[in-house]
């Protein structure tokens, strides 16, 4: 099945112990790419980049995971009692000194540096296991929109492939009446240069089986069917591996045959269809580039 390399899907959950946003882009990549930003989670973020390289072989992932502990229980809470007794022996002395009551807020003792640490404990295996479930929903929903793309993606490439190979039977077609436009060439020339004068079948057999040969398409034109019966094996739906790579690979093939016909070719008309199966192949070249 071919799959398309974007998409996104943001959801929220929740357990009686967590309350979890996550949020996971897709994006255009040679290889896997994995890009984690949001709240810390240890070991669990291996698990998460474990999962999504099973589900998603090829391209960028950029995911975010907003988690918040409902309870106390998820939290972490520490005094540093030392410091707490010297700032309260250092406004004692500044009482006494001034003759003034120098007291100070609970809000303001938060905002003294490392006097008070709030963070949220490491996650236990069962919030864990919530998280990695909550994942692969989301994962679901990416995939889910990558194979509606690339279901259209090889909706289009389909068509342009039908375009080639429209192209292709045409050039083919004006290849093989090209040795009777050869001999009829070289019976022209001959005849202006012996002074319009007869010239025997077999020379003129000879010198349009030399330009035949000289300018050859067989090889090409085949090579050209051959990569695009393989390029409709990797659309097939019951391909189950990644094919963007070959894919890839069969376009640059594809191009390059193309290329040869183009500055091998004698006839304008040749010509002009492989320019069409360039211009195709720009198209699915482009395309490509999105399927994993």
């Amino acid at each position: 099945m071919i799959l398309g390399m974007t998409g996104f899907a943001e959801r929220s959950f929740a357990s009686p112990s967590l309350r979890l946003k996550i949020s996971v882009k897709t994006l255009n990549h040679r290889f896997f790419d994995w890009s984690y930003k949001g709240a810390p989670l240890g070991e669990a973020e291996g698990r998460l980049r474990s999962l999504c390289e099973k589900m998603i072989r090829r391209g960028r992932v950029e995911v975010f995971v907003d988690l918040t502990p409902l309870g106390a229980a998820g939290w972490d809470f520490s005094l540093n009692e030392g410091l707490l007794e010297k700032v309260l022996r250092s406004l004692d002395r500044a009482s006494r000194r001034t003759g003034l009551r120098l007291e100070i807020s609970l809000d303001s003792l938060f905002r003294v540096p490392q006097l008070i640490e709030v963070g949220r404990k490491a996650l236990g295996p069962a919030d864990v296991a919530f998280v990695v479930r909550s994942f692969q929903r989301i994962l679901e929903d990416v995939l889910l929109l990558r194979r509606r793309e690339g279901r259209e993606t090889a909706r289009l490439l389909r068509k342009h492939i039908a375009a080639v190979r429209r192209s292709v039977a045409r050039a083919e077609a004006h290849f093989r009446r090209q040795p009777a436009r050869f001999k009829a060439r070289i019976e022209k020339r001959l005849a202006d240069l012996n002074g319009g004068a007869a010239v025997s079948e077999g020379k003129l057999a000879e010198e349009a089986s030399i330009l035949a040969q000289r300018y050859d398409l067989a090889e090409e034109i085949g090579r050209l069917k051959t990569h695009l019966d393989s390029f409709e094996a990797f659309l097939s739906p019951k391909v189950v591996e990644p094919v963007g790579r070959q894919l890839d690979f069969l376009a640059q093939e594809l191009n390059r045959e193309a290329n040869t016909l183009a500055s091998k070719s004698q006839d304008i008309r040749i010509t002009r269809e492989s320019l069409a199966i360039k211009n195709e192949l720009e198209s699915i070249r482009q395309h490509v580039q999105n399927i994993e």
